[in-house]
């Protein structure tokens, strides 16, 4: 992993998990919390609305080898799966997802979250098209 870059983690779409990030209406700080807020640290004023956008769905996705296994407690699970040796995977998606689990795994458990990645075919219709569950078919 080089020449790493930074990406959008928020879009503006309906679903999804909401970025934790609230603005005060009286003074207009900007908060990031974990937790839900209840007053603003600035003027404790406690008018605070929530931003809208929502986490990119391939952040969330970054986060799966080891949010899965109980992060950000220590889990048994986490001990004794994190890292694992392999993933398997499509090369369609390498970018996407695969180069951002391990730029979070670095990044949080500050060890790759897999040594090996083992890229298959994808299956394609007649005409070339990558075959998907949401693809309609005549």
């Amino acid at each position: 992993m080089s020449n790493i870059r930074d990406w959008c983690i928020s879009r503006q779409i309906w679903w999804g998990h909401r970025i934790p990030v609230w603005t005060c209406e009286n003074c207009s700080q900007v908060i990031v919390s974990s937790t839900d807020p209840d007053h603003c640290p600035g003027c404790q004023g406690s008018s605070l609305s929530r931003k809208k956008n929502v986490l990119d769905t391939w952040f969330s996705s970054a986060l799966w080898p080891f949010s899965t296994l109980g992060w950000p407690d220590q889990t048994e699970s986490l001990k004794t799966f994190y890292p694992t040796s392999l993933l398997i995977t499509g090369f369609d998606i390498l970018f996407f997802w695969v180069a951002r689990m391990m730029m979070m795994g670095i990044y949080v458990m500050k060890d790759v979250p897999f040594r090996d990645v083992f890229l298959h075919a994808l299956v394609r219709d007649e005409q070339g098209d990558k075959m998907s569950k949401s693809k309609e078919t005549y």
